[in-house]
């Protein structure tokens, strides 16, 4: 690793001197690009790639001209056309294949979690059960039949040493232990569900712990790459839960055709366990296609940007005009946090989407208006929250929701200040970048301690 660190370092160092020799204006001494070349190629370099690869891909992730350029002459002394191409015929970029240790890891791991979900059958709590109390368990311990296993997962990848995996393992065991050791019940109809909801959440900053190889320092490359694997996940995921779905019903179809009742197989073998045994087959499927040079997320999330924007600004026009606030109702507080955390994702998706030179554009003057409208938005729903604490009292979900718009609304506020910079000439842009990575252990410790203070807080209400 010494050697291949070093090996890194010279290439920068040439990739250095080239930009100094182009012409224009020099970089400056302190060279904000360099540094985000840097920590991508640092990040895809503790992977497992190769010195150059990690350079070239690095390059390409941070897109910038000259750069680019020095990239393509790289890879072309690296792998140059054969003797019977043309000369001016494009390099392709590098492909990066996973080796198989890689699926096998991944498919040992999906058994496992397929195994997890079936552990409280063990104790009298099938799945096709239709008791609360048995809904209440799966809904519960749902994040620990998976988490730990991709946790895992990233872990052996990255390389994690000893020490490193010990660290990683007393969040999992002290969640488990406490969500199970509560005395829930059929009355836990606030603080149970808050648990559900808010405890993956907590989780998996562990696995972007993991994944980053180690890394508790949060913000940089190596978390906005953590950023992008999110994204990504969430989008295999629905589509192999769509297609699995999709499956499952045509087999039950089939089966049912010539007599065979397996409804009792799907629902409580085939579905649950696809469910957990697809998360780390998904984490290996992003992780196979993370080289390319352009992801699904970010390219997503410049596509809503503008539809979102122009959602809220409607919506805020429409409230002004007609004189009424938001509705302070379980289900419309609900929704419209939704709407303010999809917000706060493609504000995460276009700062990994877009040139951090680049000097500013359409899009950026777009999500300044993004990130404005969830402000007010967002300052109307507190308002409504407030109103509805003052007139019926606190709640665990009023608490939870009044915590989860501030923590919102300081996000966005920075985050709109920071824009307003760069749309001024006054910042640079990757100042956002390091903001809203850096505040990802502000979110997961608000939903840790929803998850595992709240329920005794509150009497387990």
């Amino acid at each position: 690793m010494a050697a291949d660190a070093a090996n890194l370092e010279g290439l920068i160092a040439q990739w250095r001197d080239y930009r100094r020799r182009q012409p224009g204006r020099p970089p400056p001494a302190a060279d904000p690009l360099e540094q985000q070349l840097r920590d991508e190629a640092a990040a895809l370099l503790q992977a497992g790639l190769s010195p150059d690869e990690a350079f070239i891909i690095a390059i390409a992730r941070i897109d910038a001209p000259a750069s680019r350029d020095f990239g393509r002459e790289l890879w072309d002394r690296m792998a140059p056309p054969p003797s019977d191409a043309p000369e001016s015929a494009p390099t392709p970029p590098p492909r990066a294949i996973s080796p198989p240790a890689d699926i096998t890891a991944a498919g040992i791991l999906a058994l496992a979690a397929a195994a997890a979900i079936k552990i409280p059958a063990l104790f009298g709590h099938p799945i096709a059960d239709d008791s609360d109390a048995s809904a209440q368990i799966y809904a519960l311990n749902l994040s620990l039949f998976a988490l730990p296993m991709l946790t895992a997962y990233f872990a052996w990848q990255r390389r994690l040493d000893f020490r490193q995996c010990l660290r990683l393992i007393p969040p999992f065991l002290a969640a488990a232990t406490l969500i199970n050791a509560y005395p829930f019940n059929d009355a836990s109809a606030s603080t149970a569900p808050l648990t559900a909801l808010h405890l993956p959440i907590a989780l998996w900053l562990i696995v972007g712990v993991a994944y980053t190889g180690g890394r508790w320092a949060f913000g940089g490359a190596a978390w906005m790459n953590f950023v992008r694997f999110s994204g990504e996940f969430v989008l295999y995921y629905l589509l192999i839960a769509l297609g699995g779905g999709a499956l499952a019903a045509l087999g039950w179809a089939l089966f049912d055709a010539i007599g065979v009742d397996v409804s009792g197989f799907v629902q409580q073998w085939a579905l649950p366990c696809g469910a957990m045994g697809a998360l780390p087959i998904c984490a290996w499927l992003v992780e196979s296609r993370r080289w390319a040079m352009e992801n699904l997320a970010p390219m997503l999330a410049r596509v809503f940007t503008p539809l979102v924007a122009l959602l809220l600004l409607g919506f805020l026009l429409t409230m002004a005009a007609a004189g009424r606030g938001i509705d302070a109702g379980r289900e419309a507080l609900i929704a419209f946090d939704l709407l303010l955390a999809l917000v706060f994702g493609l504000l995460l998706y276009s700062v990994s989407a877009r040139r951090p030179d680049a000097p500013p554009n359409a899009l950026d003057w777009l999500t300044a208006l993004l990130a404005a409208g969830a402000l007010i938005a967002d300052a109307a729903a507190l308002a409504a929250i407030a109103a509805r604490i003052t007139e019926f009292g606190f709640s665990p979900n009023k608490i939870a929701a009044l915590g989860e718009n501030l923590i919102l609304l300081l996000n966005l506020a920075v985050a709109f200040l920071i824009y307003v910079r760069f749309l001024r000439r006054r910042g640079p842009f990757h100042a956002l970048e390091r903001w809203q990575t850096a505040y990802l252990p502000i979110f997961a410790l608000w939903a840790a301690i929803v998850a595992l203070a709240f329920p005794p807080l509150f009497g387990y209400a």
